[in-house]
């Protein structure tokens, strides 16, 4: 039985102690996008650290049509925002490739997240501050994020916790119910989270924490997703010369 108040108690004390060992002044910032994930990891940092260490940026491609989400939670939560719009900066990268190079459609699709984590980086190294990781284990587990885009980091409060944990711990919090269960959307090419898996997290939460799933063809395709995707949880293979 996952007890949520347990859980969320003892991140906010794992928050607090990840910034006295790691930056005992500085701010949380992290990426604001208006979804559970972003929210629950906001309003974490906030109980943890106090609503004036922690920054949101929010960052539209062009017209946002959910931005008021965004704003809404920075506003609920009564935390500095800054909103960086990155068209121009998707447009300049795309329109600097060379003719010959064609990029796939994953490359264009996974080029606005890691343009939207640069940009975090550099809002988090001018502020003193140290990146909040927003990904949970429901996306995690089947690869359903950008390496070196949303994946990154400096620490990260939901990466063992599901899409269900994560609710239950955001309505604990006291976090506006839409905000909280607001239906994922990619932001990358329009469709729900769940169009483009072919199941539901609740089907996918349910198979990660009982290991029972009845379709078996959904089954095959969450242990595809994770066997293919598993390299973005694992550290960097190196090479170690025997020196």
């Amino acid at each position: 039985m996952f007890d949520a108040l347990k859980v969320k108690n003892e991140c906010v004390a794992w928050i607090r102690k990840f910034f006295e060992e790691n930056g005992p002044t500085c701010n949380a910032v992290l990426g604001i996008s208006g979804g559970k994930d972003s929210s629950v990891a906001a309003a974490l940092c906030v109980e943890a650290l106090g609503k004036d260490r922690v920054i949101g940026v929010l960052m539209p491609q062009g017209d946002q049509f959910d931005i008021d989400c965004s704003h809404k939670l920075c506003d609920h939560l009564g935390i500095k925002r800054y909103v960086i719009n990155i068209k121009d900066a998707v447009d300049g990268v795309l329109g600097a490739i060379p003719e010959e190079l064609e990029l796939s459609v994953q490359s264009k699709t996974n080029l606005p997240p890691r343009i939207r984590m640069s940009v975090v980086y550099a809002v988090s190294q001018s502020l003193n501050g140290r990146v909040c990781n927003t990904c949970n284990l429901s996306e995690d587990w089947v690869g359903y994020s950008t390496r070196y885009g949303d994946a990154a980091g400096d620490f990260s409060p939901l990466s063992f916790l599901t899409v269900r944990e994560v609710k239950e711990i955001g309505h604990l919090l006291g976090l506006p119910s839409d905000l909280v269960e607001k239906t994922p959307i990619d932001g990358l090419c329009g469709k729900t989270d769940e169009d483009n898996l072919g199941f539901t997290y609740a089907e996918l939460d349910h198979y990660i924490r009982e290991g029972i799933i009845e379709d078996t063809a959904k089954k095959a395709r969450i242990d595809h997703l994770h066997k293919i995707n598993k390299f973005k949880l694992e550290f960097m293979p190196c090479f170690k010369p025997e020196i």
